[in-house]
């Protein structure tokens, strides 16, 4: 209340200074302009004459309200003029790199800069938050394409042993092929990632069968299934849809390919396609070892692996399911998994039919 009332205060007196000021300054510029038209023995017409005078009064103004606003500044006398000083302050540091600025709303009656300062302090929580984002992904990937590299570096100096067996160095170099193949796929995935969230992606949506397209590549993934002995249990129904056919093949390959994964010998997948209104629905089950309650809500985030005592065979990229979801999410559709340990997974994706 006390500061609502030195505002009031303040706007009031520097109104009357103003036109105080004004006042002086017109006067001043019609003794100087009249002094000088005698001087040089001149009578211009009235609307020159006020006109000069309106210009020179103007230009006075400004001048003289310019130095005499330095100088309150200068001595503090106008402590509303320098609220924007922190925030000012704050955008510097932003700008610098330093995130962790918080600035206190001082003068919560300005609605103006109460809003301003509440934007700066949303603007730096935001980018703390992607700069530790930025730092873990970092962080993860470099952890990724460590692992394989460690371990091809090791088999490739244990091979370097004259005295190994055909057969050892037969088991040696398998490993090292199947951990730079697991290091091309990191490195694909997140170059796929990479484009999935460029502004240039071209996403080119068709009118195709998409139950076709789910058949093709159940039967492409055939070697998998037979392999395991799983029962694919498959009930699609003839749907068309307007989608960019070739990034939900990515999706579906993605997804049946992990249900072949994680069932055990003799298990069991069951894929479901049927339409919802203005929506198609995918099921795919598995009867695999599960996904445990605590971790559902991370499986969609890169490089979350929620199954840690996977073998080798097993490992992916951990950037799967973000593939999959950022692909799903171009076509404003969604997904969604249940499960629970010991008892297999179901993940369910619904897109529009038409974009």
């Amino acid at each position: 209340m006390r500061r609502r009332i030195d505002s009031k205060f303040w706007g009031i007196a520097w109104f009357i200074f103003v036109l105080v000021l004004v006042g002086f300054m017109f006067s001043a510029a019609f003794f100087l302009t009249d002094s000088f038209y005698q001087a040089i023995h001149l009578q211009p017409s009235l609307l020159i004459s006020e006109f000069v005078n309106s210009l020179l009064a103007l230009v006075f103004t400004g001048l003289v309200a310019g130095v005499l606003g330095k100088i309150a500044r200068t001595k503090g006398w106008t402590p509303e003029m320098n609220l924007f000083v922190p925030i000012i302050e704050a955008l510097e540091r932003i700008a610098a790199g330093d995130f962790s600025v918080r600035l206190e709303n001082q003068f919560q009656d300005n609605s103006m800069v109460g809003e301003l300062t509440s934007s700066v302090n949303k603007m730096a929580l935001e980018l703390n938050q992607m700069e530790n984002m930025r730092q873990e992904f970092i962080s993860n990937v470099s952890h990724e394409i460590q692992s394989p590299l460690t371990s091809i570096r090791g088999f490739a100096q244990a091979l370097e042993n004259d005295q190994l067996t055909a057969g050892e160095r037969h088991h040696y170099l398998s490993i090292i092929e199947d951990e730079s193949r697991r290091l091309s796929r990191i490195t694909e995935d997140l170059l796929r990632l990479a484009s999935l969230e460029s502004e240039h992606l071209k996403f080119e949506p068709k009118t195709y069968r998409l139950d076709q397209q789910i058949r093709k590549l159940i039967l492409a993934c055939e070697p998998q299934w037979r392999d395991k002995h799983i029962n694919m249990d498959v009930a699609l129904d003839e749907l068309e849809i307007a989608a960019d056919e070739d990034l939900l093949s990515q999706v579906w390959i993605n997804l049946i390919n992990n249900a072949i994964k994680f069932t055990p010998q003799a298990g069991s997948v069951k894929v479901a396609l049927h339409p919802r209104g203005d929506q198609v629905e995918f099921r795919i089950s598995d009867t695999g070892i599960g996904i445990s309650e605590e971790e559902l809500p991370h499986v969609f985030e890169r490089f979350y692996k929620a199954d840690k005592s996977r073998t080798r065979s097993k490992e992916g990229s951990g950037l799967g399911l973000s593939i999959v979801q950022k692909i799903i999410d171009l076509h404003k559709g969604t997904i969604e998994v249940e499960s629970s340990l010991g008892h297999g997974t179901t993940f369910i994706v619904s897109l529009p039919i038409k974009q």
